[in-house]
């Protein structure tokens, strides 16, 4: 089932409380078990869509891609423009982790190749909206 994931900025150096107000909102192929499903993916991957809001930037949206290759032979990442890889931001074992409330994954930073701890704030609302 495809549901709206949203992840907000968990405590770092520069913002130790977390930021709610830099994240990402994903529409995300969940199974029963919060995991990212590769197969329903496969046939959802065109509703699978990513915004990046991230306060006082303007919000990116993309795509959540899955490829072949990386730790455990995949990798699930976030592709803003399918016309380079330059600004993909790839998940850390993302594939691996449940994407359910209080949960942790980490996303790689394209433009500061920094990989950021962000918190599940929220993943129960049924996806296909605008992410």
């Amino acid at each position: 089932m495809l549901r709206t994931v949203t992840l907000t900025l968990a405590r770092c150096r520069e913002h130790p409380e977390g930021h709610a107000g830099c994240g990402y909102d994903i529409v995300a192929p969940l199974g029963s078990d919060g995991r990212l499903d590769v197969d329903l993916w496969r046939c959802e991957r065109d509703r699978c869509r990513v915004r990046r809001f991230w306060t006082g930037e303007p919000d990116r949206h993309g795509r959540l891609v899955h490829r072949a290759g990386g730790p455990g032979g995949a990798t699930w990442l976030i592709d803003y423009d399918d016309r380079t890889t330059k600004d993909d931001e790839p998940g850390f074992r993302l594939g691996g982790h449940r994407l359910v409330a209080g949960e942790y994954v980490s996303i790689r930073d394209a433009d500061r190749d920094l990989l950021r701890t962000f918190k599940v704030a929220d993943a129960g609302n049924p996806g296909g909206g605008a992410a």
